[in-house]
């Protein structure tokens, strides 16, 4: 009998030495795009991260470890962005506006773009079981952006990454054109939904703080060699194809003073380095935005 693994139909395998060949805009070969996740939590309550030890149950001190993102760590990176001109997307959770609501007021200042990240990260799409639920709540999250910012995010990465089966399908339905929720690729590529294609972007799982600094316990140094060392690689391997190098960074863990301090170390050898003319500096959204203009056949998936 012949044996099959599970699998799904989102997408299909193309090796990256059968794609077709291509370039960000004026010629650049590499998309740098630096994304935050900005959360909020629910208190005593859910899901969430400990800075103690794994498996805690929630409670005041790591509740009050990761408001230390809204209320100090975000606004130093704000500054270091600002300092460094660096163009960011921020994964928002869609309750951050009834606790802190001045950190939009800031991202709407730099004009950065919003992904939608759920309600908050005290959840995730998997406690939904229903699939009438999980839509509502989808349209819920993306309505509350809709209203505060006069328009719907265009994309979304969800709190943990979490998916159940038709959750592509709803994003899809509910207007979004790019999912970050796939971390499968250095470049994007489409995938199937019931309405149609969804593109996917990469995201990064191992150039995530809260994988290496929480979960693999590495020092913020050995993470921001790591940033450097997937970048200097990456700006070589783009030379033979188009990559996206994307960093995700959450204000309570980067934003604490001697995390900071060699990321700003780190992030000013990227934007400022020799090859420059070969980088785009860019949000998720561009990188979409680029993808949607190319010749059908371009982007796997898209034939």
């Amino acid at each position: 009998m012949e044996i099959r693994l599970p699998r799904h139909s989102r997408y299909d395998y193309v090796p990256l030495t059968e794609r077709k060949d291509y370039s960000w805009p004026d010629g650049r070969r590499l998309a740098f795009c630096l994304t935050t996740n900005i959360e909020c939590f629910a208190y005593g309550k859910g899901r969430g991260m400990d800075p103690a030890k794994h498996g805690e149950p929630q409670n005041h001190r790591n509740y009050s470890w990761r408001d230390y993102g809204n209320r100090i760590g975000v606004w130093r990176l704000f500054d270091l962005f600002d300092d460094l001109k660096l163009p960011v997307a921020h994964n928002t959770n869609s309750l951050l506006y009834e606790h802190a609501p001045q950190v939009f007021d800031a991202i709407r200042r730099r004009g950065d773009e919003i992904v939608a990240h759920g309600r908050t990260n005290g959840e995730t799409l998997r406690d939904f079981n229903w699939e009438a639920d999980e839509a509502r709540v989808i349209q819920e999250i993306t309505e509350t952006f809709r209203r505060h910012e006069g328009k719907p995010p265009k994309g979304w990465m969800g709190p943990g990454a979490a998916e159940n089966s038709t959750t592509p399908d709803l994003l899809k339905e509910a207007g979004y054109r790019y999912t970050m929720d796939w971390p499968a690729d250095d470049q994007p590529f489409y995938m199937n939904t019931r309405s149609g294609k969804l593109l996917s972007i990469p995201y990064p799982v191992e150039l995530n703080d809260a994988q290496q600094a929480i979960h693999r316990a590495h020092t913020p140094r050995d993470f921001c060699e790591m940033m450097v060392d997937q970048f200097e690689e990456m700006l070589e391997q783009c030379e033979h194809h188009p990559l996206v190098y994307n960093i995700s960074i959450h204000p309570f863990i980067f934003g604490q003073p001697y995390r900071l301090r060699p990321f700003r170390e780190a992030l000013k050898h990227m934007a400022g380095h020799s090859l420059r003319d070969r980088i785009w500096f860019c949000r998720p959204e561009d990188v979409a935005e680029h993808c949607f203009t190319l010749a059908p056949g371009i982007i796997p998936g898209s034939e």
